[in-house]
């Protein structure tokens, strides 16, 4: 990076787009990703120059940025292909709401705006301690996440953790630190042995199908499933570690595990979305 703070940034994922939106650095944004909906006006202010395991790097390097920020392993081919391009680059790698916090201080310090991001992760901060103690006294839920359908993925970290300060028991927790997709795989059996009150399910970015998730053999007679607790939350809101799982996220969570029963497979609305 040639200067401080750095006047041309692109962000290769949403929450990042987000948190410089929030910080009021997003005039510093020159390129982001497809997947980048949040704030609404990111779609048509920024150019798009990459989806998440893939990027257009002449499109990139067109935009001449000063730094472009990524995130994980998923991405590394990317920031290889920058790196040997001249391009600084920062990897994120955050997984749990700590990780989501420090990133956001993190982008902060990179861009001059220190004690606006303290700001903004000391309020988040501050809301997640409210809420995991008006969660005290409540019944606990036994919580089933699937972030995919085919196979069956759960168990990601910060959904997890977002589970338990909402009120509800992760019924994987154990998976919750397993980084990659297919280490998170479950089996049918495993779910139903687990007997979970509440289904959350978040296709990464795929219409979620309640009556698929209903007539799963044997899964009739589940909790989540005779209650009609099935309940899709949009892929924006809880599959980026950023301030929208922190936000929006939770509050689709505190949603679900609060909304009266359904005795239907049919998706209780958490976003205002049908």
């Amino acid at each position: 990076m040639h200067r401080f703070p750095p006047e041309r940034i692109v962000c290769l994922t949403e929450e990042t787009v987000e948190t410089l939106y929030l910080l009021g650095e997003q005039d510093r944004i020159v390129g982001v990703s497809g997947y980048a909906v949040r704030p609404p006006q990111v779609r048509r202010e920024k150019p798009r120059v990459s989806a998440f395991t893939s990027a257009d790097i002449p499109k990139i390097l067109a935009l001449a940025p000063d730094l472009v920020l990524a995130f994980s392993d998923m991405q590394a081919g990317i920031v290889a292909d920058l790196a040997r391009a001249g391009v600084a680059v920062h990897l994120f790698n955050q997984r749990d709401v700590a990780g989501i916090l420090a990133m956001i201080r993190t982008v902060g310090a990179l861009v001059d705006a220190k004690d606006r991001a303290e700001t903004l992760a000391r309020g988040y901060e501050e809301r997640l301690t409210t809420v995991a103690g008006q969660s005290h006294g409540r019944p606990r839920l036994r919580v089933y996440f699937e972030e995919w359908d085919e196979p069956l993925i759960s168990g990601i970290g910060w959904v997890s953790e977002l589970v338990r300060i909402a009120g509800g028991d992760d019924v994987f927790p154990e998976l919750a630190k397993q980084p990659a997709a297919k280490d998170r795989i479950v089996t049918s059996e495993a779910v139903l042995a687990a007997r979970p009150d509440v289904i959350l399910a978040s296709w990464c970015g795929k219409k979620v199908v309640p009556s698929r998730i209903a007539s799963r053999p044997g899964w009739s007679s589940m909790p989540a499933v005779a209650a009609g607790r099935i309940v899709e939350i949009k892929s924006p809101l809880i599959l980026q570690p950023g301030p929208a799982a922190l936000t929006d996220g939770l509050d689709a969570i505190l949603r679900a595990l609060t909304a009266p029963i359904h005795r239907s497979p049919a998706p209780i609305s958490v976003d205002g979305q049908p």
